[in-house]
């Protein structure tokens, strides 16, 4: 299965495709996707868009996985992160591929074994967890794979429970 993970933003948004086959996840491809800050809001959510577009065709993903927003104290930034979120969101539904959503606690626990790892310790604990020689970055696209993996094994958790249920 080839999984994207999106850590969404306005300025920069970072994402991973990994593969998972046999329980083994490796890595395809990470990177960001950059707006400029002086851009009207619709170009850039337009460039969100068709970045996450272009790795959804150049890969053939099948499922994604993004992280929610976090309610920091700021409204607006959540407010335009929130925009970023449904560009990338759309981007993939339009092409029926299922978005799970996962909070930043759940994809620090996943990948570091704590809900409050720091950006250094993602990238760390990445680039350990799929054996890489040198850390993933910029620091977005390591948290793209962190959610990712996140989705690998959460996801892998629940269609698990939903087999045993059936």
């Amino acid at each position: 299965m080839i999984i994207l993970g999106i850590d969404p933003g306005l300025r920069c948004t970072g994402y991973g495709v990994v593969a998972k086959r046999d329980g083994a996840v490796t890595l395809v491809e990470c990177g960001v996707i950059r707006t400029e800050s002086k851009s009207p809001l619709v170009d850039r959510l337009r460039d969100i868009y068709h970045g996450i577009g272009e790795v959804l065709v150049r890969h053939a993903i099948e499922e994604a996985a993004i992280e929610r927003v976090f309610h920091g104290k700021n409204a607006a930034t959540s407010l335009l992160l929130g925009h970023a979120r449904a560009a990338a969101m759309l981007a993939a539904t339009l092409r029926e591929i299922p978005v799970a959503e996962y909070s930043p606690t759940q994809i620090k626990t996943a990948v570091a074994g704590t809900g409050r790892a720091t950006k250094d310790q993602i990238q760390y604990m990445v680039q350990q967890l799929l054996r890489l020689r040198t850390l993933p970055k910029p620091a977005d696209a390591a948290d793209g794979v962190a959610v990712a993996m996140c989705h690998c094994s959460v996801g892998g958790v629940r269609a698990k429970l939903a087999a045993r249920s059936s």
